[in-house]
């Protein structure tokens, strides 16, 4: 009942920027995969990002939006099962899998029969609402199928391009130059022969070109795999960041001093991209290339926002922009994600749209799949009870200025994390330890106050409040979870 009464208030709150048109807004939702909050030109300065500086200055932006975890090290399937279902991480894994498509080098499996049913998708709620409903890109949620729950599809891709043998382990020192990322005969981005982001491009182009001469609204989901590895774009980017212009983060280590211990750690995949132990100049090089990935995505972006003013659709489109997660890209000595600090739990999140206000940043605690009900919302379309996320737009309009109470974060059985306000809390069970941050005091998280009597107190606090909170969220590790 409280989630119907907040749609009706949500929708009242916003009726004046509709009230011309009487027609439902639009939705363009644009996701990228590995992409840290930090790397929005605005926000952390060091990218070249002119698009998204154009989404933040015409909209509102999250500073503390995070992904909640996963199961897998492939962190990013974990988070968009959440965005198309709404569930939690852990049921999300519990879910029953529809049947997959038929490959011919496998037999086929049958359907899953245990867990939790699987409920209709995202787009199909907004299907049944009486959208029209695209989707392009990067899948990886192998519980629907793109054909199945959209209504256009174009080009499906993968978890990430493949990688080449000659993409890990690099560069091992300034002479290294085994693998280029503008090289297009090493495949990857370029396999096909267009790179995956201009593709991406021109086929939501075509879509909102069509879009403009229907009446029907839309809902466009847009999937970048960049700037996932291989971090491949055409030289001109990497001109851009000479490795003597590129900084290291505040926290770079040369080994995280736990990594041994953890679950895809120093054997994980995203950590085997750059030598051990880190150097400076082989995270530089690898940041460099991250930078030039996500330049020339944000080039792309441009061009689709150019289209979708240019189809006059623009003034009744709700625009949001996120990526699945962060990345650590030399950050307290990882590479990858599969980690619980801020860099690889937070990920940019941009509303534009009718009536909000343009500029506007907020610092509250939210998740990122809090995208999915607040199109829901703004669609007139109840909120199903089992969905876990809420809507940003009371944030985002100013109806509330609170956010989440606390964030929790699971990657694994071997890593916990909670954030309640400025304090953050990680737990490694499986060593077990514990490591404590304020990041309002300490954003860089590279002072442990865990061990400070000063902060026992706090300490205690957060490692009740985890423990419930691992309860709530039918975490499996919670029988086993030491007290």
């Amino acid at each position: 009942m409280k989630k119907i009464i907040s749609s009706i208030l949500l929708t009242a709150s916003l009726t004046f920027a509709q009230a011309e048109t009487q027609e439902k807004p639009n939705f363009l939702f644009i996701i990228a995969d590995d992409q840290c909050w930090e790397t929005v030109g605005c926000i952390g300065g060091e990218v070249i990002t002119p698009s998204l500086d154009r989404l933040v200055d015409n909209g509102v932006s999250f500073r503390r939006a995070y992904n909640m975890g996963s199961w897998t090290g492939a962190i990013c399937m974990a988070s968009r099962h959440m965005f198309n279902t709404g569930y939690k991480v852990w049921d999300c894994k519990n879910l029953k899998r529809g049947k997959p498509k038929n490959d011919s080098k496998k037999p086929a499996k049958k359907p899953s029969t245990k867990g939790i049913d699987l409920p209709l998708s995202w787009s199909q709620h907004l299907s049944k609402a009486g959208y029209k409903t695209y989707f392009s890109g990067k899948w990886h949620v192998n519980s629907y199928q793109p054909a199945e729950v959209f209504d256009v599809v174009g080009t499906i891709r993968g978890g990430m391009p493949r990688q080449t043998p000659e993409g890990y382990n690099r560069p091992k020192d300034e002479n290294d130059k085994t693998w280029l990322p503008w090289d297009k005969s090493k495949g990857g981005f370029w396999q096909g022969g267009t790179h995956w982001s201009e593709v991406l491009r021109d086929e939501a182009v075509d879509f909102i070109d069509t879009a403009a001469k229907e009446d029907d609204p839309f809902f466009m989901y847009i999937a970048f795999n960049a700037p996932h590895d291989p971090r491949q774009a055409p030289k001109e980017f990497f001109d851009m960041y000479p490795i003597d212009s590129i900084k290291l983060p505040n926290n770079f280590m040369e080994a995280y001093p736990y990594q041994d211990k953890l679950g895809r750690g120093k054997d994980g995949r995203d950590e085997s991209l750059v030598p051990f132990p880190r150097t400076e100049y082989s995270v530089k090089v690898n940041r460099a290339e991250y930078y030039a990935l996500i330049t020339h995505m944000d080039v792309q972006i441009g061009k689709i926002l150019d289209a979708l003013e240019a189809s006059g659709k623009l003034d009744n489109t709700y625009i949001f922009y996120t990526a699945d997660h962060g990345l650590a890209v030399g950050h307290h000595g990882f590479i990858g994600k599969q980690n619980l600090y801020e860099h690889s739990m937070g990920a940019p999140l941009i509303i534009n749209g009718p009536g909000l206000e343009k500029g506007k940043r907020i610092t509250e605690n939210v998740y990122i799949q809090d995208i999915m009900p607040s199109t829901l919302e703004l669609a007139g379309v109840e909120v199903p009870e089992k969905v876990f996320f809420k809507s940003l737009m009371p944030l985002a309009t100013g109806e509330t200025d609170k956010g989440r109470d606390h964030i929790y974060g699971g990657f694994l059985m071997d890593q916990r994390s909670i954030l309640q306000g400025d304090w953050k809390l990680i737990s490694y069970p499986t060593i077990p330890k514990f490591r404590l941050y304020n990041i309002k005091n300490d954003p860089d998280e590279m002072n442990d106050l865990a061990e400070n009597p000063e902060h026992a107190g706090k300490l205690q606090s957060l490692k009740i409040l985890l423990v419930e909170e691992m309860e709530r969220q039918n975490d499996p590790l919670l029988e086993t979870y030491p007290r």
